[in-house]
């Protein structure tokens, strides 16, 4: 396996959106009744300016290129190609971040909706967060139970 070589710029920029997913994740687990978690968060400011962000790592992606040969979503080594840049990286990386924090703000949403006990669904944020799909899956399990059992 070969290693990659990365600017500090690289690191820096992936600093910088961890960083900035964190606040909305804090809000929505431990304020979700707060104001400013429904204007900053459920308002879809956060998947705008990480939409922003992946969209300015894939520009510079396709300029600076993400390797030699033509984009392949058809075969591993085609997608594996697309990762080989850093900027190829973080693009992929905030696709994660911005459909993560989307689907556990929407969780959220349904849970308030469905008179769901917050308790019940930080595993499922935490989760999301983590590991999105394992997060939306017992979501959809504890809500199906809530729903059977209203506990």
């Amino acid at each position: 396996m070969s290693t990659m070589i990365y600017e500090p710029i690289h690191q820096t920029l992936l600093n910088l959106i961890n960083a900035a997913v964190l606040p909305a994740w804090a809000m929505l687990i431990l304020a979700p009744r707060w104001r400013w978690t429904d204007r900053l968060v459920h308002s879809g400011l956060y998947p705008v300016a990480l939409g922003l962000a992946y969209l300015g790592f894939m520009i510079c992606a396709l300029i600076w290129g993400t390797n030699d040969a033509p984009v392949d979503f058809t075969t591993i080594d085609g997608i594996a190609a697309i990762f080989s840049h850093p900027f190829g990286l973080l693009t992929a990386w905030v696709h994660y971040l911005v459909f993560d924090l989307f689907v556990g703000m929407w969780e959220a949403r349904d849970a308030r909706r469905n008179g769901m006990n917050h308790f019940l669904l930080v595993p499922c944020l935490l989760l999301t967060f983590m590991a999105g799909p394992v997060g939306l899956l017992l979501y959809f399990i504890l809500r199906r139970k809530w729903a059977i059992t209203g506990d």
